[in-house]
């Protein structure tokens, strides 16, 4: 049925359609049965809300709807300093988190980006040069996750990867015309480690890669 609505039968902003698309021919497991996906909303993200029937462990069916936020997947990476045990993050303004009672909302974490149209590799080098300034040589892939699966689609892949300050081609700082105003910090590995204890860090995907060096490091 033709709806003459932005995102579905017509292009949105972005040029987008047929976002109420999404996961109506999902059939991988066979205790889900996608009924409906309606769009929400078609902002840069997608907001989709979805009835489904779920089988229970009892074998009885339940019907549900959830709302999922399409962003893409992304990609984040630890750049570390062997011969001077440093770390090189950003420090960036991050509103979602001001609003919901960080301080100020200047949050410290590893270069990150979202894949946009690239394979992660790709995306990752791009967002170390955009964001570090550094042109990164080989890049080590430690494990992909879900970082928010009650609502959020997005999957991010971690990577680690060495650097010397003569990898620093630029000042970095992000792409100003996206908004971004980034700063970057070289850290101890020390420090690091003590800002995720005394709560200076609370990003997630950043505390997941400091705590998996420190492991790795032992």
């Amino acid at each position: 049925m033709f709806t003459n609505r932005a995102g579905i039968d017509v292009p949105d902003h972005r040029g987008r359609t047929g976002l109420d698309q999404q996961g109506r021919t999902l059939d991988r497991n066979p205790d889900v049965s996608v009924r409906e996906v309606d769009l929400v909303s078609d902002g840069w993200h997608v907001l989709r809300r979805t009835t489904l029937d779920f089988r229970r462990r009892d074998g009885s069916w339940s019907t549900m709807q959830r709302e999922t936020y399409d962003r893409g997947d992304g990609a984040t990476i630890l750049l570390h300093d062997d011969a001077r045990s440093t770390v090189l993050l950003t420090r960036q303004f991050r509103y979602p988190a001001y609003v919901n009672d960080h301080p100020d909302g200047m949050l410290i974490e590893t270069a990150a980006g979202l894949l946009d149209d690239d394979d992660p590799v790709t995306a990752i080098r791009r967002e170390v040069a955009e964001e570090l300034g550094v042109d990164v040589g080989p890049v080590t892939h430690i494990f992909t996750a879900y970082m928010s699966p009650g609502s959020v689609t997005e999957k991010v892949h971690f990577y680690s990867a060495a650097y010397s300050p003569g990898d620093r081609t630029s000042a970095g700082g992000g792409v100003i015309a996206e908004g971004e105003d980034i700063e970057v910090l070289e850290l101890s590995f020390a420090e690091a480690l003590a800002m995720v204890r005394d709560g200076r860090i609370v990003d997630g995907k950043t505390i997941m890669m400091l705590q998996w060096w420190a492991l790795e490091r032992r």
